[in-house]
């Protein structure tokens, strides 16, 4: 008897639990499709253009802008590709160029 009762206990949380992610990803669709305009009228002395770039960066990440507000068009994030080698010499001379380490107390094993 006391199966029956916690398959029943746990079939109804995951009833709950689906019907909370269902209705999470429906409110995130919804919230995906609306679009955040600045409330109230342009200022004055404010010109068309300005406003329209104002309302084009208001879904622009911060990291992508730069000092002045203006998007980024340069890659953030450039990688090469090495060798093992390489990678080895490199650990390498910044083994040898810290502090405590010296190529003469090492075991080359």
């Amino acid at each position: 008897m006391l199966h029956l009762l916690y398959i029943l206990a746990f079939t109804i949380l995951a009833f709950l639990a689906i019907a909370n992610l269902i209705r999470s990803m429906m409110a995130l669709g919804t919230e995906s499709q609306r679009s955040y305009r600045p409330q109230g009228r342009s200022e004055p002395g404010s010109n068309s253009s300005q406003v329209q770039m104002n309302r084009a960066l208001l879904g622009t990440h911060p990291e992508l802008l730069d000092e002045t507000g203006k998007v980024i068009n340069e890659p953030l994030l450039v990688m090469r590709s090495m060798t093992v080698d390489d990678a080895r010499e490199h650990l390498d001379a910044l083994y040898d160029s810290s502090p405590g380490g010296s190529s003469d107390i090492r075991d080359d094993a």
